[in-house]
């Protein structure tokens, strides 16, 4: 009897333990935010930045004049995805540039995990939403 009250106890103790990674609400809202920088840093710096997207995850890059370098500083690292998250894509690798005005070309990256999905667009004028 004290043995089954105890694994009872033990699984409600698993059960209640919570999901250690953020809701993909919360990786949206990142990504998103750091795409915000990133039209803030082309316009900013005068230089075209590009954010290139794939389903492992993201990086930085920027236009020197004559060749896209890749950008790591700060907020710039290359990210990747949390654990089973996916990124509905257009095409494999989605790229978006904010020129040095902050517009861009209009994309949208839907991130799905567990069920649950958050929508990130950009639109023409390089305003970045979340849809959740």
């Amino acid at each position: 009897m004290v043995v089954a009250i105890l694994g009872l106890a033990a699984g409600a103790v698993v059960l209640s333990v919570p999901d250690p990674r953020p809701p993909v609400g919360a990786e949206a809202e990142r990504f998103a935010a750091r795409l915000v920088r990133a039209r803030e840093e082309a316009v900013l710096t005068n230089r075209s930045i590009a954010v290139e997207t794939t389903a492992r995850g993201y990086g930085f890059s920027q236009l020197d004049g004559v060749e896209w370098k890749p950008l790591t500083d700060g907020p710039f690292g290359e990210e990747v995805w949390q654990a089973e998250t996916s990124a509905d894509l257009p095409e494999a690798t989605l790229r978006v540039v904010f020129d040095p005005t902050g517009a861009s070309e209009s994309a949208t990256v839907v991130l799905s995990r567990d069920g649950r999905s958050s929508t990130v667009s950009v639109d023409g004028a390089g305003e970045v939403s979340v849809d959740d």
